[in-house]
C-alpha cells in the first residue's frame, strides 16, 4: 500500500516570516524533494520571485483566499499532485497571510479522495514579535492561526526586548496550550520542528470547532424549485452589490439530493463568473452567475430551463437578506420545495484588500525609497503587507523588497537578462487608495 503524502501548512499573519522559512527548507540540506503550494492575496502574483534558489515546482492559486472560495483549487491541484506522486517527497502549502488555517486544515479531512492520497502532518504558525500584539487584537484570522497551529514560531525576536517576548509567549500559550512554542530570528527553526511534525491534531481541532468536520461551503442557501422553463427571481438591496448563483438540474427534491448536487457546485464557485445585469437570464450547466445588485430599489432576474423539471439554485447569500422571491410564468408564488441553509465558509473584513500595481520602465531608486518611506511613515498602521519587484535605473538585476507596517527592506534578485525592465507592487491593507498609490508610483518612473 502506497504512503500517503505528508502535507505541511505553514501559516502565519500577513509580513511573519512565511517566505523566509519557505526559502530555507528549500534550499535546506534535508534530502526531501517538497512540491510547494502557494496562495496570494491579490491579482497580480509576487510570491513565486520572491522564493529563490527553489528548483521546486510551484502552484501558484491566486484568485482569492484558500479558506474561502478555491477550495476546489485546492483539491484540484492536489489531485494532479497525485498523478505524479514520484516527482516529489512531501508538500509544503503556504497560506495567504489573511487566512484561518481551520478550512484549510478540513480539506485534509473531509475530501475522501484527498484523506485516502494526503496526510495532514502539521500546522506551522509563524508570529511577527514586533507586530503580534497588534494583530492578535483586531484580527480573527490572527487568533485562527494560533488557535489550530501544532507549532508556534515566534520570529524576529531581534526587534523586541525579552520582557515583550515574555508577555508574547504567555499570551501565545494561554491561547493554544497544546502547541510547541519556538523563538527564532530570520525563521531559522531546524528543520525537525517543522518537517514531521508527527500528525495534526484533530482532537483538539474539534474542541475548538466542534463542526470542524461538517464542510464548508462558499454559499449559504440552496434550494430546490419546480420549473415550468421558466421563472422570475425578484430580489432587493441586501449587503452586497452583487450575488454569485449557481443553477443544477436535480433529480429529487431531497435532501440527500440537493446535498449531492452541493458538492457537484462546489468548485463552480471557484471559477471565473459571468455577469448578468438586471433583467438577464439565469440558465443551468456549468456557469457561475455573478449578479449585479446595484443602482437600484428592485432587481429582476430569470431562472431559465430547457426542459420542465426540478432545479437547484444556490446563493452566496441567505435569499432573505435581498428579501428575494420567487414567481412562476403566471406570476404567482413560487415556493422552494426542499432547501438547506449551508455553513458557509469564512469571509474576510470588507475593508481589508489588496491593490496591484504594473508599470513598465525603470524607477529613480532614490524617490522610490522617498515615496515607500513617506507612505509608510503616514499610512503604516493600515498597511499590514508591501511587497513588489523593481527595476531601478542603473541596475541590471531586479529588487525586491518587502514591508511590514512602518518595516521595509530588499535585496537585490536575479538579472533581468532578456526581459524588459517591469515593475509590480502588491498592496495589502485597510481601506487601500488605488489611484492614490498609483499617482505614487507613476512619480518614481524616469522619462
Amino acid at each position: 500500500m502506497t504512503q500517503n503524502i505528508p502535507v505541511t501548512v505553514l501559516t502565519g499573519f500577513l509580513g511573519s516570516g512565511k517566505t523566509t522559512l519557505l526559502n530555507r527548507i528549500l534550499t535546506e540540506n534535508h534530502g526531501q524533494r517538497i512540491a510547494v503550494i502557494e496562495n496570494e492575496f491579490g491579482e497580480i502574483g509576487v510570491d513565486q520571485e520572491l522564493v529563490i534558489n527553489a528548483d521546486e515546482e510551484i502552484f501558484e492559486m491566486n484568485n482569492g483566499c484558500i479558506c474561502c472560495t478555491v477550495r476546489g483549487d485546492l483539491i484540484r491541484i492536489l489531485g494532479n499532485l497525485v498523478k505524479r506522486r514520484d516527482k516529489f517527497d512531501r508538500i509544503l502549502l503556504e497560506t495567504t497571510g489573511l487566512a484561518d488555517p481551520g478550512p484549510v486544515a478540513q480539506t485534509f479531512f473531509v475530501d475522501e479522495d484527498t484523506r485516502d492520497a494526503f496526510n495532514l502532518d502539521g500546522v506551522i504558525t509563524l508570529v511577527d514579535a514586533k507586530h503580534a500584539e497588534l494583530h492578535l487584537d483586531d484580527s480573527d484570522e490572527a487568533t485562527s492561526q494560533i488557535a489550530f497551529a501544532d507549532v508556534i514560531l515566534i520570529n524576529k525576536i531581534d526587534l523586541v526586548d525579552e520582557s515583550e517576548l515574555e508577555s508574547l509567549e504567555q499570551r501565545l500559550r494561554a491561547m493554544n496550550a497544546m502547541a510547541k512554542i519556538e523563538r527564532v530570528q530570520m525563521a531559522d527553526a531546524p528543520m525537525e520542528q517543522v518537517l514531521n511534525v508527527g500528525g495534526f491534531d484533530l482532537d483538539r481541532a474539534l474542541e475548538l470547532k466542534p463542526s470542524f468536520l461538517e464542510p464548508e461551503y462558499p454559499f449559504e442557501w440552496g434550494g430546490v424549485l419546480r420549473l415550468d422553463r421558466k421563472a422570475i427571481f425578484k430580489l432587493e438591496n441586501g449587503p452586497d452589490p452583487a450575488m454569485s448563483a449557481v443553477l443544477e438540474p436535480i433529480d429529487e427534491a431531497t435532501p440527500e439530493a440537493l446535498m449531492d448536487a452541493a458538492e457537484r457546485v462546489f468548485a463552480r464557485f471557484s471559477a471565473s463568473a459571468d455577469t448578468l445585469q438586471p433583467g438577464g437570464a439565469l440558465s443551468p450547466g456549468t456557469t457561475l452567475w455573478t449578479l449585479t445588485l446595484s443602482g437600484a430599489d428592485h432587481y429582476e432576474y430569470t431562472l431559465e430551463s430547457d426542459k420542465p423539471g426540478l432545479y437547484a439554485l444556490f446563493t452566496e447569500h441567505m435569499p432573505e437578506e435581498f428579501n428575494a422571491r420567487f414567481f412562476d410564468s403566471n406570476g404567482d408564488d413560487l415556493s422552494a420545495v426542499a432547501e438547506h441553509v449551508f455553513n458557509p465558509a469564512h469571509t474576510h473584513d470588507d475593508s481589508v484588500g489588496s491593490v496591484a500595481l504594473e508599470l513598465d520602465g525603470e524607477l529613480d531608486g532614490a524617490a522610490l525609497n522617498a515615496w515607500l518611506s513617506r507612505l509608510l511613515q503616514t499610512r503604516g498602521p493600515d498597511i499590514f503587507r508591501l511587497k513588489g519587484i523593481v527595476a531601478i535605473a542603473g541596475e541590471d538585476r531586479r529588487f525586491v523588497f518587502q514591508g511590514v507596517h512602518m518595516l521595509f527592506d530588499g535585496q537585490p534578485g536575479d538579472a533581468w537578462g532578456d526581459q524588459p525592465p517591469s515593475n509590480r507592487l502588491v498592496f495589502i491593507g485597510r481601506n487601500l487608495e488605488e489611484d492614490a498609490l498609483e499617482q505614487g508610483l507613476r512619480g518614481c518612473q524616469i522619462g
